[in-house]
């Protein structure tokens, strides 16, 4: 599985390192050198109560913008994860506007106890806050034909991943198994209100390599998603091993359980980023 506490210094800014130390009582540079010596220590600081309330309870106008959003998200994964070791059950999508209570939580707590997958959440959340879009070429019946994409338009993004190298489609399949994750666990009531088109599923469906069922059958837009989103992880595992020889571990991990980092991402976001951001009611494509 991935090494990545070692990662996590890609991302944490100098500022993130700063609250780290302060939530955790130590001094920056002891905090420097403890990751250095044991970089496991990470999930520690970042699960410190102190933390969560230095950023989530603090006055905003005190809230430094040198706080990355990979902190932020770090912050949430780690609380979620302290929340459901004691939750009983969980508010679970039911369909748009509605949510049931669920005791199977303990497939959550296993999902979260394992720190490549918190990891993997954390910067999934991270890489959304900014969202490429443009304009490329793409090859029709009728010759190429410029079309518009963004990253959270799966058809869309589907079709430029058709067209990427063998080298770098892995690196697309990724991607729109992250569009897929993204949209049913953050936006689930936004992705049901407004469903695919028949002609898009087949598309996404033939793009995933999943069962033809799923264009066709009485399956709600957050299970299309599930089974795509899972469908393009392990493409992007397969199409890396057959050109460099391997894949990454993690997305077939997260492939396996994906239903399990969807309902996460609905607790995540129903608890805390609904409460945090007004008016988060569906991406801007």
């Amino acid at each position: 599985m991935l090494n990545y506490p070692l990662l996590y210094t890609e991302h944490l800014s100098r500022r993130d390192l700063e609250l780290l130390a302060r939530a955790g009582e130590v001094e920056e540079s002891v905090l420097r050198a403890r990751l250095a010596e044991n970089p496991f220590l990470v999930d520690d600081y970042l699960a410190a109560p102190r933390l969560y309330e230095s950023i989530f309870e603090a006055d905003r106008a005190d809230l430094d913008p040198g706080v990355t959003p990979f902190l932020v998200f770090g912050t949430l994964v780690n609380r979620s994860l302290r929340d459901l070791r004691s939750a009983a059950y969980v508010e679970e999508w039911s369909g748009p506007g509605q949510r049931l209570p669920v005791f199977d939580v303990e497939p959550l707590r296993e999902f979260l106890d394992d720190g490549s997958r918190r990891f993997f959440l954390i910067e999934l959340l991270a890489s959304f806050t900014r969202v490429a879009s443009g304009s490329v070429l793409v090859r029709t019946r009728r010759g190429y034909r410029r079309r518009r994409f963004s990253e959270l338009d799966p058809v869309r993004l589907a079709e430029v991943v058709d067209q990427l190298p063998v080298l770098e489609r892995p690196g697309g399949y990724r991607r729109l198994g992250d569009v897929a994750l993204f949209l049913s666990g953050v936006f689930p009531d936004h992705t049901a209100r407004n469903p695919l088109a028949p002609m898009e599923r087949e598309w996404l469906t033939r793009s995933a390599a999943i069962e033809a069922s799923y264009a066709h059958g009485e399956v709600n837009e957050l299970w299309f998603l599930e089974a795509a989103g899972a469908g393009w992880y392990r493409r992007a595992v397969e199409t890396a091993t057959s050109t460099v020889g391997s894949g990454p571990d993690v997305l077939g991990n997260i492939a396996q359980r994906f239903a399990q980092a969807r309902r996460i991402l609905n607790y995540l976001t129903d608890r805390y980023l609904y409460r945090v951001e007004s008016g988060l009611s569906g991406p801007t494509v």
